[in-house]
């Protein structure tokens, strides 16, 4: 089956079953981070579907958190998707789904890592404008910061995508800061 998804239908196809803001908000920031890890492993014709499995890979958990990420990868196998459904497949980690592609590693790689960073951004007066990777490191240890926050998933994605820890929450972070007014992350006022 040919591919039929574009970025703006997998948007409309997000708010549809995502109402909520901050999860429409990890999403888009998933989707940026996605787009900016393709560029930097030499991905660029791979653009649109990292950024699409960024933008989706939560799409059905507000509405069925039951069932995800079984809807969502159902609705994209419809339409031709696999390797966008497989890489969502895989992010969820307890379905034991291989790490096939840098696709399917740099989903788990940034999924986790980069709502960590945006809630390290939340507390900070200054937002995303001074975030460092020694602060992110430094809250990683803090278990009771964003405790719903796989401390596990962080680690075994940076190790299978073949990427140091800091290097790896800076390129988020350079990635996130120009969206910053857009995602809530940048300075109090």
């Amino acid at each position: 089956m040919a591919k039929t998804l574009d970025r703006n239908t997998a948007w409309l196809h997000l708010c549809e079953w995502t109402q909520g803001e901050s999860l429409r908000k990890h999403a888009r920031a998933v989707e940026i981070v996605m787009r900016a890890a393709c560029e930097q492993h030499g991905e660029q014709e791979a653009l649109e579907d990292w950024g699409i499995a960024g933008m989706l890979h939560d799409a059905d958990y507000e509405a069925w958190p039951d069932q995800h990420p079984q809807r969502i990868v159902e609705w994209l196998r419809d339409r031709g998707e696999e390797s966008i459904a497989h890489a969502i497949s895989a992010h969820y980690t307890k379905w034991g789904v291989p790490y096939d592609s840098s696709l399917d590693r740099a989903l788990l790689a940034c999924d986790e890592l980069t709502g960590f960073v945006m809630a390290c951004c939340l507390v900070r007066p200054e937002g995303v404008e001074t975030l460092t990777p020694k602060s992110v490191v430094k809250k990683l240890k803090d278990k009771r910061f964003a405790a719903s926050v796989e401390r596990e998933e962080v680690h075994a994605g940076v190790e299978l995508l073949n990427v140091e820890l800091k290097p790896h929450i800076q390129m988020i972070i350079d990635a996130l800061r120009p969206h910053a007014d857009e995602l809530g992350i940048g300075p109090k006022k």
